[in-house]
């Protein structure tokens, strides 16, 4: 049974012709849509039995030159070629699970107020939430508490997807941010879980997940389509910090004088309006 390093690899292959990995098709009826294992093996310089033991599930582990010489004739991204080096990596290598407790930085609390005037999301292990800013609820018309789990709206809330106008394009990045985590973590069985719990529920979810592409939270362009203020304009930028690379502070810019920046001050001068001491 091939291993998550095998489907990935097979995965990237059918992606890439012959042309464009620079190499000359080997002769014979082609029954697979990319490149044939024996292309891919003289690319990278194995054997075309060693490439085969590794999609096949039976050598789960490679040294890091053949993760980069993979990475380099399956022309990978920088997060792809991350991705499949943790999935190359020995066991004695990986992290174990994530079991202890967080809480939310003190440094990115502080960020959060200094940036009060826009959206933010303090993100933690899971995609559970850590804190909010004030304009998080009234623009996304949901009131996620600490310790709930961002992705879990985002895929099970219908009114996620109905607020969110290119829900697609920021749901397919959400997944593609799942399984990127479960290749840093592969024994964490919460995090597995809440995967197969997304799979069972969402057909999207499901679709992209078997995709088997990857993503590192990049920044993503964010349309809402708010009741009363209209469609709103944002470009999400995750933020984290070297002692703690397991929190994301995501913030939602604006455009200056834009529209959207129009619609939040007004939002903000309303919300401090009503929540200002008597």
């Amino acid at each position: 049974m091939p291993s998550e390093l095998g489907a990935f690899l097979r995965s990237r292959r059918d992606r890439l012709t012959p042309a464009q990995a620079g190499v000359t098709p080997f002769p014979g009826p082609r029954r697979v849509p990319g490149l044939r294992k024996e292309e891919l093996a003289v690319l990278v310089g194995l054997s075309a039995d060693h490439y085969s033991r590794v999609e096949q599930g039976r050598q789960r582990t490679l040294p890091d030159d053949v993760v980069d010489a993979l990475a380099r004739a399956l022309r990978l991204d920088e997060v792809e070629h991350a991705h499949l080096r943790d999935l190359a990596a020995p066991a004695r290598r990986r992290g174990g699970g994530w079991e202890a407790p967080q809480r939310p930085d003190p440094g990115l609390l502080r960020l959060m107020t200094a940036l009060a005037h826009v959206p933010t999301l303090l993100l933690g292990r899971r995609g559970e939430v850590l804190a909010t800013g004030p304009l998080l609820t009234p623009v996304l018309g949901v009131d996620l508490r600490p310790g709930d789990s961002f992705v879990r709206w985002l895929f099970l809330d219908p009114d996620a997807r109905a607020r969110i106008v290119n829900w697609a394009d920021f749901a397919s990045a959400a997944v593609g941010s799942l399984r990127y985590e479960v290749g840093r973590h592969p024994r964490d069985r919460r995090l597995q879980a809440l995967v197969d719990e997304l799979r069972a529920a969402d057909p999207d979810v499901a679709r992209w997940w078997d995709d088997r592409g990857v993503a590192d939270r990049t920044s993503v362009v964010k349309l809402v389509d708010h009741p009363t203020a209209g469609r709103l304009e944002f470009g999400i930028e995750a933020v984290s910090v070297p002692h703690d690379p397991e929190q994301r502070l995501v913030v939602y810019t604006v455009e200056p004088d834009s529209p959207t920046e129009r619609a939040l001050w007004l939002r903000l001068v309303s919300t401090r309006e009503r929540y200002s001491p008597t």
